[in-house]
């Protein structure tokens, strides 16, 4: 395992990414070593609200459009409470366009039909990549970069039936888990998981839904064991309440060893402390993982002037619809974090830097981040996509020379298989 999946393999004088163990330290939630590490930023932004107040508010058209998930889930509910505190403040008309799978969210961004779009790690992540999705002919690694990263206090993680017995994800071994037909990077989070305890899926039984709901009823109809989720879920709190019972099976956070196989294999995922969703409160607390959802983006040739007003208004309307949906406090500034797994575009750094809570190290990561990406970019472009293969044979072929030019580039190439 290389040091990092974005870093080079050797010559790295860099610190660890934040999503890493460090090894000085026992692992913490990164919830928590944000916050400490932003404090004095926090108060650093304090100190110029009179500045900023100064050169005016943040400067908008009178009106936005985001993609965001489908109608009714919490990406959606997050954006049509964002776009309320948008019109109470600037006038700003926020108009939200729905998309029920990754593709459907990043079409319109890539189309220039909306500015900006709510997404998750699939629209991120494996957008940037160019993977599952995004490894198909009409798509391929996208520039994509971050303005803001929601971290709320929810977990997204693999649940289990309470009557199983399963306390730990070692307990996971011999059980029913969910496998998703159609869905590879939901099967992948599970597999990242089930690697945090040395296991795969064939030391599981693999049992396969047609959709996600499907699953998660499935443990309630005792069909299944497990399946992958998060805490916030309509579905969980159903599990939870159903006679089998809900468990949140540990990751530990001390497992440094647990946490490198996981992140070789998603490392997007965080370790956290879950206080929100169902059974879960500050006082009873579940250690598990996490990751950013939604994550607020746009193309890096968006307009960075535009990119920076749109930053800057999440952040000082942030009292105004911090309470308005479910999870929306995880967009404060102080649930940043500046080290994962995608780029952010130029125009919101120069708002983080005017508050203060931009750092170097954050600008080197990014640059690193960067540089993935155009390796990316550079192996897209020698893709022969009129070669009448079809999409399965050119996903394969694609997946070979994405790893092979990653690998070139001392870069862990993560992602392997299609």
């Amino acid at each position: 395992m290389q040091e990092s999946s974005f870093y080079p393999a050797k010559k790295h004088t860099m610190q660890p990414s934040s999503f890493y163990p460090r090894e000085e330290n026992t692992m913490k939630t990164t919830h928590t070593r944000v916050r400490s590490t932003l404090a004095a930023a926090l108060l650093a932004a304090s100190a110029l609200a009179t500045a900023q107040a100064a050169a005016g508010e943040a400067k908008l058209p009178a009106t936005l459009a985001w993609s965001a998930y489908d109608v009714g889930s919490a990406g959606y509910n997050q954006a049509v409470g964002i776009g309320n505190a948008l019109k109470q403040k600037y006038n700003v008309s926020l108009r939200v366009l729905p998309g029920k799978n990754d593709v459907s969210r990043n079409l319109p961004l890539r189309n220039g039909q909306v500015q900006f779009t709510a997404n998750g790690v699939g629209g991120a992540y494996f957008a940037q990549e160019g993977t599952y999705d995004f490894g198909a002919k009409s798509w391929g690694p996208q520039p994509v970069r971050a303005l803001l990263l929601n971290t709320s206090d929810q977990l997204t993680t693999v649940v289990a039936a309470k009557d199983t017995g399963v306390k730990t994800v070692a307990d996971l071994k011999g059980k029913r888990v969910a496998w998703v037909i159609g869905a590879p990077s939901l099967n992948q989070n599970v597999a990242a998981i089930l690697a945090f305890a040395n296991l795969g899926w064939n030391d599981v039984q693999k049992v396969e839904f047609g959709g996600y709901g499907p699953s998660m009823d499935g443990i309630v109809n005792n069909l299944v064991d497990a399946a992958f989720t998060t805490s916030v879920s309509g579905k969980v709190y159903a599990i939870a309440k159903s006679p089998r019972g809900l468990v949140y099976p540990v990751i530990s956070h001390k497992d440094k060893a647990g946490w490198k196989r996981l992140h070789a294999i998603a490392p997007y995922f965080i370790p956290f402390m879950g206080t929100e969703g169902a059974e879960l409160s500050k006082d009873h607390a579940a250690e598990s993982s996490a990751f950013p959802y939604p994550v607020l983006m746009a193309y890096a040739t968006q307009n960075a002037d535009l990119v920076y007003n749109m930053t800057k208004a999440m952040v000082e309307s942030f009292d105004l619809y911090k309470a308005s949906a479910p999870g929306n406090s995880g967009w404060a500034v102080d649930r940043q974090n500046f080290e994962w797994v995608m780029p952010f575009h130029e125009g919101a750094i120069k708002y983080w830097k005017e508050i203060g809570v931009w750092k170097p190290e954050h600008q080197a990561h990014n640059d690193m981040l960067i540089k993935r990406q155009k390796v990316l970019a550079a192996a897209w472009a020698g893709m022969n996509r009129d070669s009448g293969a079809d999409d399965k044979a050119f996903m394969q072929a694609w997946m070979k020379v994405r790893a092979d030019a990653l690998t070139k580039a001392g870069m862990d190439p993560v992602v392997r298989e299609w």
